[in-house]
């Protein structure tokens, strides 16, 4: 198999179906080609070994899903990898242009820029979250899930405080992923979120602080939803 863009992007055509796949959810402006989502995946496992100069050209690609497939081999590469991988963290932070959709966040900023993070100065997630871009706030908000998933109670400390920054936000790409990550902080560190959000329950967005609360105790979620 031929390890280039041009191949993915050939593969992606080939699993196509136009007007019956329409992905309602991607709100960007790029090509649709109709590939299901689990055609999608599988092809950039496939392609899990794509030189990295062929990942940057198919987050160059028009369509949806050519860049959707990128992100998924940079995520798949993350996972591969024994060591977390700085070329391929500086791919996704410098062709973040390329992200139109949340689920492409969704899919690598965990593996690809939180396992980065873990362990170095989080610097780069706070300039994120001050961005003009919601998606880019995702980001900053979204890569902490690692953290909380393989990291220490220490670790949280930098999504707490990412949380707080962005706890006001508005934007449903951003306020429902700090939702999230609270929710998971929660399950490391259970009196670390009730503390975050004695503090600021208050001030989340009503979907932000719904997901906050999920995973708590009944009497706890009604506690704060009150």
């Amino acid at each position: 198999m031929e390890l280039t863009a041009a191949a993915l992007v050939q593969t992606l055509q080939e699993h196509a179906k136009p007007g019956e796949v329409v992905h309602k959810h991607y709100p960007g402006s790029g090509e649709v080609l109709g590939v299901p989502m689990r055609a999608t995946f599988d092809t950039a496992k496939a392609f899990t070994a794509l030189p990295l100069a062929e990942v940057d050209r198919l987050l160059s690609e028009p369509s949806y899903e050519a860049r959707l497939a990128g992100f998924c081999v940079l995520d798949f590469q993350a996972r591969k990898a024994k060591q977390p991988d700085h070329a391929v963290y500086k791919l996704y932070l410098d062709r973040h242009d390329a992200i139109d959709s949340w689920d492409m966040v969704d899919r690598a900023a965990p593996h690809v820029v939180g396992r980065y993070m873990l362990s170095r100065p989080r610097a780069p997630l706070f300039e994120l979250a001050t961005s003009g871009d919601p998606l880019r706030r995702r980001t900053a908000i979204t890569a902490p899930l690692y953290f909380a998933r393989f990291g220490t109670s220490s670790d949280l400390i930098d999504l707490f405080a990412l949380a707080e920054l962005l706890l006001a936000d508005s934007d449903p790409v951003v306020s429902k992923p700090v939702g999230i990550a609270l929710k998971y902080a929660g399950v490391l560190d259970e009196p670390g979120l009730l503390k975050f959000l004695d503090d600021h329950a208050g001030e989340l967005q009503r979907p932000a602080l719904r997901y906050a609360v999920e995973k708590l105790e009944p009497s706890v979620k009604a506690r704060y939803l009150s």
